[in-house]
Formats: C-alpha cells, structure tokens, sequence
C-alpha cells in the first residue's frame, strides 16, 4: 500500500511540474490566464488531494473514536458543550442591531435571519475566546496552588 502511494504521489507531482511550466507568463491578460488548462488541471489536482486528506482523516478519526469509547464518550460530551454555547450565542443575538433600510439604501441586501447568523457568529467567537482565557487561568492558578 505504502508503495502505491508513493507511486501516486510521484505521477501527480510530476504532472504538476508539467501544469506549472505551461502556466502563462506574465505577459499574457488576466482572461487569458484564468482560462488556461494549466490552471484548471493545478486546481483539479489540488481538489482530489484535498478530498483524499479530508476523508482519510475522517475515517481515521471515526475508527479511532469507535476503537475507545471513552474517548467517545468525551467527544460526545464536548460537541454537546459547544451545541449549548451555540445555542446560548444564537439566543442573545436579536437581529435587529442593523437597520435594513439603510443597508438596502448602501446597495447591501440582507435579511434579519441573515444580521442574526453573524451576530451568532460574533457572539460565539467571543464566547469560546472567554471560555479559553478562563480555562487558562484556571489551569494555571491551579497548577499555582498544588505547589
């Protein structure tokens, strides 16, 4: 198996070299550049290898979760802690924090729904920015106090 990565690995990088070498040089339009097979073969390339990377460690993560089920377990309950802050941050954000007419005016269309996702989005970020400087300090008060 090892060698048949390997192998892999080696004809796409040698296919890259090619695509990278017929990319057009700087003289060429940019309309002309974006349209080029080299491009559209270096971007297709870089598709399936992240699509490999992305459902390897998936699978790997999943066979590994299931192989222990304590670490299951404590996985289960972090995803259920992260689902209750998320839902505390989608509570506290009201929507309304923008007027819609005049971001309709400003030629930026939007809804409520869509002022509610990013003010459950801003809420979130700091939120977990808080849980982390807590779970810092406590850690190190705590690592204080055992000495």
């Amino acid at each position: 198996m090892n060698k048949i990565v390997k192998i892999v690995l080696a004809v796409l990088g040698l296919i890259s070299a090619v695509l990278w070498y017929q990319l057009p040089g700087r003289d060429e339009p940019a309309s002309i550049a974006v349209d080029s097979m080299a491009i559209t073969g270096m971007f297709t390339i870089t598709y399936i290898l992240l699509a490999v990377a992305v459902v390897v460690s998936l699978v790997f993560t999943l066979v590994n979760l299931f192989a222990h089920p304590q670490k299951l377990k404590k996985t289960l309950i972090t995803i259920g802690m992260f689902l209750i802050v998320l839902g505390f941050a989608w509570a506290i954000s009201s929507g309304t924090d923008v007027n819609l007419d005049e971001m309709a005016r400003r030629g930026i269309p939007t809804t409520e729904a869509t002022v509610k996702n990013i003010g459950t989005g801003l809420n979130l970020f700091f939120l977990l920015v808080i849980i982390a400087v807590v779970s810092m300090l406590w850690g190190g008060i705590k690592k204080m106090t055992n000495k």
